[in-house]
């Protein structure tokens, strides 16, 4: 599951300023959210316009 939420609210972000910053539609955060996964090529761009690696997007998963 990727944390994507909590860490754009962290950033004090919106979706629309997300999405502005990133180059990647409304449309794919909301989605992104929602589903709680994503293509690693998208979560790289979003971790580029957070601010953060992809160790912080990914929550880790029970028993690892």
């Amino acid at each position: 599951m990727v944390k994507l939420k909590q860490l754009r609210h962290g950033a004090g972000l919106s979706v629309r300023a997300l999405s502005e910053r990133s180059g990647i539609s409304k449309r794919t955060i909301e989605d992104i959210e929602a589903r709680g996964d994503c293509r690693i090529s998208t979560a790289f761009v979003l971790c580029k316009a957070l601010g953060c690696t992809l160790n912080d997007f990914y929550e880790e998963e029970a028993g690892e």
